[in-house]
């Protein structure tokens, strides 16, 4: 797109990026959305995937899809290296390694977070966080993969430590995900297996606090708690993680310390935001906070820029959570200031949260909300939960088969529709020398293991 028009060049294509890209689709200017890949991933519902009950592709629309109907806008599968901040131009590569310059007029930069082990980046061997379709896709094999060695196993230690399932970190994603390992274990799984004992499966959730949820009003907390216990789950409060390594997890919480022998270990603790913001920052003089977010001006534009902004999860600004509704409110803002440039429309007042609330579903017919000024529980909460999250994915396909998938999987048939594994991704999943998403380290003359070789046919999952 090289006419003359005002280029607006969009770093990313999650909530931030999709929404400022799409609230300019009346505006004179052409809009290039870049991203490493192809889709739009609605992260809220991740987790589903892991769990079995939909499909990836019902919540990862190809990012071409959702701006088919908008001419002055295109999409370019490519990964940013460099922002010249000096001479307006993106750099990036494609995915055969050639160089793309993408000038621009406005830049919008989305770049949203990854996870954050809190200076353990050794952790990340050991217990794989969940923010792309790739990371639910491993844990989901890894999840399942477990059940299978413990219905192999003959010694009962062993088995209990493939049925020990430890969540680290009771924000939203670890109640979630704890929530339907409960389910999987003692509702959808008890009648397929006939040598174990599926009900027997331990499921910790770890948090360094002193309430689950921690954002969440403590009539909400104690209902979640009270919740998640009666599913069989243990909860372990102002308890932190340790140690850990391919067979157990140290904690250290107000008993003292204690090693858990576990198989399965999984990181939903923390996020550290975009290398993207760190450069924005080294950039600009702009400062960042301790998960590495950049400071944006109060209308979401980088100091001594006013043609580059920041937005989403990469993002401080009046101390927003890092969720997607931010983003999304960010985003169109941001939108509709460059709009009201290219115009000579009135600016726009600085950038102001319309906060909506809070929502985590717990288990099946079991919610808290706390939205719109009312505070919610149970299946009420349940309800707005669903019509929210509906509500809110691309496209009125993956809506109506993301329903279909929950009465399905959830209220019909006690199921879970999405459980494919084979051999030979199980192989991997066990070979316990690989680190994910990292290329095999082979000693010398030394052949690479079959798991190695089936990995690296089928690409490793990418941290």
């Amino acid at each position: 797109m090289s006419n003359g028009r005002h280029h607006v060049v969009v770093v990313g294509g999650g909530f931030g990026g999709l929404s400022a890209a799409r609230n300019l689709k009346d505006a004179p200017v052409d809009v290039t959305i870049v991203d490493r890949t192809n889709h739009h991933l609605f992260q809220p519902l991740l987790y589903q995937v892991a769990a079995g009950i939909i499909s990836p592709g019902l919540i990862a629309p190809a990012i071409r899809s959702t701006i088919k109907n908008q001419p002055n806008a295109e999409a370019l599968l490519a990964e940013v290296k460099d922002l010249d901040l000096d001479n307006k131009v993106v750099r990036a590569l494609g995915p055969d390694g050639r160089p793309i310059d993408l000038p621009y007029d406005s830049l919008v930069v989305a770049g949203g977070a990854s996870h954050s082990y809190f200076g353990k980046d050794e952790f990340a061997e050991f217990a794989p966080g969940m923010k792309t379709i790739e990371d639910a896709r491993y844990l989901r094999d890894g999840i399942l993969t477990k059940f299978e060695m413990a219905e192999l196993a003959t010694d009962p230690k062993e088995r209990e430590e493939w049925l020990t399932f430890v969540v680290i970190g009771a924000g939203p994603t670890g109640v979630e995900l704890a929530g339907q390992l409960a389910e999987l274990a003692h509702l959808v799984l008890p009648r397929e297996y006939r040598k174990v004992d599926t009900t027997e499966a331990r499921i910790i959730l770890v948090e360094g606090t002193g309430a689950v949820l921690p954002p969440f009003k403590e009539k909400l907390q104690r209902y979640t708690k009270e919740q998640l216990e009666e599913m069989g789950v243990e909860i372990q409060l102002n308890t932190l993680a340790t140690d850990m390594d391919h067979e157990s997890i140290t904690v250290k919480g107000p008993n003292g310390v204690e090693t858990i022998r576990t198989r399965t270990r999984i990181w939903a603790a923390g996020v550290q935001a975009s290398p993207l913001a760190k450069m924005l920052a080294e950039k600009t003089g702009a400062e960042t906070d301790r998960a590495g977010r950049v400071s944006v001006n109060p209308d979401c534009s980088l100091p001594g820029h006013p043609d580059v902004f920041a937005v989403g999860d990469m993002v401080s600004l009046n101390g927003l959570p890092g969720v997607a509704q931010p983003a999304m409110q960010e985003g169109k803002y941001v939108a509709k200031l460059i709009t009201s440039r290219t115009t000579g429309g009135p600016t726009p007042p600085p950038f102001k949260y319309f906060d909506k609330g809070n929502m985590a579903t717990i288990g099946h017919k079991s919610a808290v909300a706390d939205a719109f000024g009312y505070k919610s529980t149970g299946f009420i909460a349940y309800l707005m939960w669903g019509f929210i999250h509906v509500a809110y994915l691309v496209g009125w396909g993956n809506r109506i088969g993301t329903m279909y998938s929950w009465a399905r999987s959830i209220w019909f048939t006690k199921n879970r529709g999405h459980r494919i594994i084979t051999f030979e991704r199980t192989m991997v999943e066990l070979d316990e020398t690989r680190k994910k998403g990292r290329a095999p380290i082979i000693a010398g003359a030394s052949k690479p293991s079959r798991a190695d070789r089936i990995d690296a046919e089928e690409g490793a999952p990418k941290a």
